[in-house]
């Protein structure tokens, strides 16, 4: 019994002795860690910070994108993430939950509002919550919400649903110049055991001038609770973002504007498989619209797969006939073109191969060179190229700056290929075969005939304007890059070209713009085959018109093709015309620039002609510059419509009825007015149809007529009846060439 006892009180004081051992290993090691702070080689203080420290990023915004005149083009705005909580220990009041209690109602609840399926969003919010996630995003679908579907979310009363304040790249005009633009993106990054996203530019200026709009983030340092709540009475660290600079583009929105609407008229009109223009300041250089089809929303992306590519930027084509611009230019200048020098159109020679004019080689036969450039005569070229010889010309494209980059410096600028090694490249080069150019390219080259000699570097940045300073950083002014010819050869380049738009055989007559002269060129190109060689059919080319306005002293040039349209019967140049004139008149005239004053017509009293010789009166109304009609063979006037005392302008039609068999006048471009007025007189009973000018009528000129007929006349407007006089002459010309294969055949034995 004592041995057991003494045994018990051995065992006490071992076991004493362990735990005082124990206690003192404890408390030293506590006080060790009291002094140094330090256990393990950690330290604690440190640690214990690193725990309730929470380090957040605050995020700089993107520099604004303006216009000229600093109208937004392209900003952030202020968007939001949804976020489920689904740690319960955040809630700390049942009747108040603040996390998610119920998945299967709550994803029922946000599929409304969210691009996913209910089962999807259910789908999540449960496997996150098995991992033990603290909270869970819902992808793309819960990104950039705006405010009013963040409030109807809210109005809903989800627990455990909250938003995020983030920024999203905003396009306020949706699709405009959107392949100039561009868009920005947002990718993951991660920095430490955060994942940040950064919004990056992807095309066009957003990509180009990514170092100047992108901003750099701060960040912000706090203590928090467990659940990541600052505590009170807690200072904060703050590093405050920096955002980024503002770009002032030489865009003008008004004049970008003119230029979407026409290309969407005309996409929709003749589904095209591209078309695109640009307008430019013709003294300056500067691009003040720039625009495509098909074109994509910036702001969905939609449409974007259909073509990624800025095409007056990176797509190089044959131009056509618009390079004869430039060697109408150099033969000037060479002194080798005259206007009133003959040649044979048709055909031409190099080699074994024949250059033909555009109407199948048959051309017009003998005309002058003048009348060559106004039909677009290849042959015309071709001889021009003799003259100068072929070396000198080359080194006119190069002084034009073809086949180089502008350095407008936007993305994959193209620089073209000028095909000139053997003979037939050099003679199809002058008049736009085989060699590609960019649309900047001509434009470019446009402004040496523009602003008399001196060619300007087209650009798109007008200046970058730090954020937090407001002053430029960067600044453009305009730019001379060339002289290639004198300021004599500019301006009697302008004087012929204005003819194509004016004279009656002028292939781009369907340009005029009432009130401002054009001067310009039209251009044909055949579209190139993946395969080799060029696409047949009607519509396989890329119709183009390069002009500029006011004729006299251009302030600006417009380049538009169309490309593929789809054409019931109209020639390429309607569609293209769709969107060249009321994008040169829309701006013209919102640019105050004066249309052409014509001097005021005098105004004539009429008296009565009655009872009066026909010849004298024919001459006096001459004499006073108005324009006589004479109905009938007879030798005194019986008849006038305006009536005696009325008063009409100088170049207006009086009608006169002699007291002969009354005939039929040709009504050719009479105005309607004007057919009423003879068709009164004669007692004709009139039936027409369209509006515009007459180009055709029932009954001949010359014709005698009785009162009663009937008179039915067709009317067009002025750019139809253009049209309609081409593929007149076009089939009269088939005809004739179809009745000579004719009688050839006849002649054969």
């Amino acid at each position: 019994m004592n041995e057991n006892r003494m045994n018990m009180k051995k065992g006490a004081a071992i076991l004493f002795v362990i735990f005082a051992l124990l206690f003192f290993v404890l408390f030293a090691r506590f006080l060790m860690i009291q002094i140094t702070g330090k256990a393990d080689g950690h330290s604690l203080k440190n640690e214990a910070l690193q725990k309730y420290l929470r380090t957040d990023v605050l995020e700089s915004n993107r520099g604004t994108i303006h216009d000229q005149h600093g109208s937004v083009i392209a900003e952030d705005a202020t968007s939001f993430t949804l976020a489920a909580i689904l740690d319960s220990s955040i809630t700390t009041n049942p009747e108040k939950p603040k996390h998610v209690q119920d998945p299967e109602k709550t994803a029922e609840v946000l599929a409304k509002y969210i691009d996913m399926d209910k089962s999807e969003i259910e789908n999540r919010l449960k496997r996150f919550k098995k991992k033990g996630a603290f909270q869970v995003e819902f992808g793309k679908q819960g990104r950039d919400l705006s405010n009013s579907t963040k409030k109807k979310i809210e109005a809903e009363e989800l627990p455990g649903i909250i938003f995020l304040r983030d920024s999203k790249r905003f396009y306020p005009n949706g699709k405009f110049a959107s392949h100039l633009i561009g868009f920005t993106q947002k990718i993951e990054e991660k920095q430490g055991n955060q994942v940040i996203h950064r919004t990056i530019g992807q095309m066009g200026i957003e990509k180009a001038y990514e170092k100047y709009l992108r901003g750099k983030d701060g960040k912000i340092q706090y203590k928090s609770d467990l659940w990541g709540y600052l505590l009170q009475d807690k200072k904060q660290m703050i590093q405050e973002p920096d955002d980024g600079d503002h770009v002032y583009l030489t865009m003008d929105t008004k004049i970008q504007t003119f230029l979407e609407d026409a290309l969407n008229d005309v996409e929709k009109e003749y589904k095209p498989g591209k078309a695109f223009a640009l307008v430019a300041d013709a003294k300056t250089g500067k691009i003040l619209a720039m625009g495509q089809r098909p074109s994509f929303h910036p702001d969905t992306r939609a449409g974007l797969g259909d073509n990624w590519s800025n095409d007056l930027v990176e797509y190089s084509f044959e131009p056509g006939s618009t390079m004869k611009i430039f060697t109408l230019a150099s033969a000037i200048e060479e002194g080798v073109f005259h206007p009133k020098e003959t040649y044979k159109s048709g055909r031409y020679q190099v080699g074994r191969s024949a250059i033909r004019d555009h109407n199948g080689g048959a051309g017009w036969g003998t005309i002058t060179y003048l009348e060559g450039v106004q039909r677009s005569s290849n042959v015309a070229m071709a001889n021009l190229l003799e003259k100068m010889g072929p070396e000198v010309f080359k080194q006119y494209l190069d002084d034009f700056h073809f086949g180089k980059q502008t350095g407008i410096r936007l993305p994959n600028e193209a620089k073209g290929q000028i095909l000139y090694n053997y003979p037939l490249e050099q003679v199809t080069t002058a008049f736009g075969q085989g060699t590609t150019v960019t649309a900047l390219q001509l434009v470019q080259a446009a402004t040496a005939i523009t602003n008399d000699g001196n060619m300007m570097r087209p650009y798109i940045i007008d200046r970058i304007v730090d954020d937090k300073t407001n002053k430029a950083i960067v600044k453009n002014k305009p730019e001379k890059v060339g002289e290639p010819i004198s300021k004599a050869t500019a301006e009697q380049t302008r004087e012929v070209l204005k003819t194509v738009t004016t004279a009656e055989h002028g292939t781009g007559r369907i340009y005029q713009i009432q009130g401002y002269e054009v001067a310009g060129k039209t251009g044909t190109a055949q579209m190139p085959n993946p395969n080799g060689g060029y696409l047949h059919g009607a519509n396989n080319y890329i119709f183009s018109f390069l002009g500029m306005a006011p004729a006299k002293d251009p302030q600006l040039i417009v380049y538009a093709a169309v490309a593929q349209p789809k054409l019931e019967g109209e020639s390429g140049s309607v569609p293209v015309s769709k969107i060249f004139n009321p994008v040169m008149r829309n701006s013209l005239q919102y640019l105050n620039i004066e249309p052409k004053q014509t001097p005021a017509a005098k105004a004539i009293k009429l008296k009565s002609f009655e009872g009066k010789a026909v010849s004298e009166v024919v001459k006096e109304l001459k004499g006073q510059q108005v324009n006589p009609i004479v109905m009938g063979e007879g030798k005194k006037i019986i008849g006038q419509s305006p009536s005696a005392r009325s008063t009409l302008l100088q170049g207006e039609k009086v009608i006169l009825q002699t007291d002969g068999q009354t005939t039929m006048p040709n009504m050719e471009n009479w105005s309607l007015r004007d057919v009423m007025k003879a068709s009164n007189l004669a007692g004709l009973k009139v039936s027409y149809t369209g509006e515009g000018y007459v180009v055709s009528q029932n009954i001949k000129p010359g014709v005698p007529v009785k009162k009663g007929q009937k008179l039915i006349v067709k009317l067009m407007k002025q750019n139809e009846k253009i049209l309609f006089d081409q593929q007149e002459k076009e089939l009269q010309k088939e005809e004739g060439k179809n009745d000579t294969e004719k009688k050839e055949e006849k002649k054969e034995p």
